[in-house]
């Protein structure tokens, strides 16, 4: 296990990850603050219609307790970890009566296909291995006329890029490119597609297509910021 991955598996971190180390790093990374994400998630996933959420990745539980506020009232938002110091504050601090929390692996999603009507993964591609892989089991659990949300690392594609992607590397973080996942997306099927750089993070959504739905191009313009 590499030094991010030890990292985020310590009691110590989960303790002051939402209050202090997320949003220090985060805003130092996208120049973006935790209620500017927040909103983000929100409205990406549409959560107003969405009766079923996953949020992979979900540590602490934070996000994941404020996007069960945002749902119906018979909605429900799943999250899911690997780390059980980070499963164990998400219990603690963030359960609710529409939020709760399994352990798994991201690349291998406890779930039948379809199963959810928003999928989200904020922050946590870069430390997952195998990462495109659990991209893709997001997509499996996303039901036909899903949204699925994701912020993750960015790199240009320059001299600088490559040195942030091999500095990175050294602690096990990984740097995406800006076609990695769009073209991922693109693939699988998925169409609106949108991406939106701020600084040394990406934020993309899209959406899996209803049953019937007639097939068009799915990729928007992609917005720079703070890059």
């Amino acid at each position: 296990m590499n030094l991010a991955r030890r990292t985020m598996n310590a009691p110590a971190l989960a303790a002051v990850y939402e209050r202090a180390w997320r949003p220090t790093l985060f805003y130092l990374a996208s120049g973006r603050s935790t209620g500017a994400d927040r909103r983000f998630a929100v409205e990406s996933l549409r959560l107003g219609t969405a009766r079923r959420v996953l949020d992979i990745a979900c540590g602490p539980g934070n996000f994941t307790r404020y996007l069960s506020e945002h749902v119906p009232a018979d909605g429900y938002v799943t999250g899911i970890d690997y780390s059980p110091p980070m499963l164990a504050r998400a219990l603690a601090d963030n359960a609710g009566p529409r939020a709760g929390y399994v352990r798994g692996d991201a690349r291998y999603l406890p779930f039948a296909d379809g199963t959810f009507d928003a999928v989200c993964c904020f922050g946590a591609l870069y430390l997952i291995p195998d990462p495109l892989d659990a991209a893709r089991e997001m997509i499996r659990v996303l039901a036909p006329g899903g949204r699925l949300a994701v912020t993750t690392s960015y790199r240009p594609d320059n001299a600088f890029g490559e040195l942030t992607r091999r500095t990175a590397a050294v602690s096990g973080l990984r740097m995406f490119g800006g076609q990695t996942f769009p073209d991922l997306f693109a693939a699988a099927g998925l169409v609106d597609i949108d991406q939106q750089m701020h600084r040394f993070l990406q934020y993309l959504t899209a959406v899996k297509p209803a049953a019937g739905a007639p097939r068009h191009e799915g990729r928007s313009a992609t917005s720079n910021s703070g890059v």
